[in-house]
């Protein structure tokens, strides 16, 4: 069993059954990892790839674009503590959401915005904060969201050396930079 290197949780399942999971993709898979692994009432978290339509993707197969997965995060949380629509508050604020197949200089299918929503509140709240959001950030003069939202896929957890990158190299690359636009809570 492996164990979060940051809060010392497993990072498989199964998990302690009140505890509810997110699916999120916002760029390279570290930075996001460690902004939510920084949060309150989040259990584990866990560097993975998601979307795409091969069986058990590798980072090198990802990287090439052909698998169609994204780099995301498997957020573990406790829904008595934060709730879905404050990781989403967190997911909008953190990358910038209208990019495409992009983030900043990571650039590719694998880098796109995501939300694979897994229960119907969470697909009720990735929809609402997505067109909310989209609404605000016209006003600020950026382009139209971007974002996948689709049906949860499979997760595929990365490479051991991926899981908790940052803390294990503080100065490692962290590509995460939001717009500077406020997102209204979920």
């Amino acid at each position: 069993m492996r164990m979060h290197l940051v809060l010392g949780a497993t990072l498989t399942p199964p998990f302690p059954e009140h505890l509810e999971s997110a699916v999120v993709g916002m760029g390279c898979f570290w930075g996001a990892e460690r902004l939510f692994w920084r949060q309150p009432g989040v259990f584990t978290t866990a560097a993975g790839y998601a979307g795409g339509h091969t069986p058990s993707p590798s980072y090198e197969e990802v990287c090439t674009g052909r698998s169609g997965h994204a780099e995301v995060v498997l957020v573990v949380f406790d829904p008595q503590t934060t709730s879905y629509g404050a990781l989403l508050t967190l997911f909008w604020e953190s990358h910038d959401p209208t990019q495409g197949m992009r983030q900043g200089n990571d650039i590719g299918s694998q880098y796109r915005s995501c939300l694979y929503p897994r229960t119907p509140g969470q697909w009720t709240a990735a929809l609402e904060t997505r067109d909310r959001y989209d609404k605000i950030l016209g006003r600020a003069g950026f382009e139209p969201i971007t974002t996948e939202i689709a049906e949860a896929p499979a997760f595929h957890y990365a490479e051991a050396y991926h899981q908790q990158y940052l803390a294990r190299n503080p100065g490692g690359y962290c590509g995460l930079a939001g717009t500077g636009v406020r997102c209204p809570g979920a």
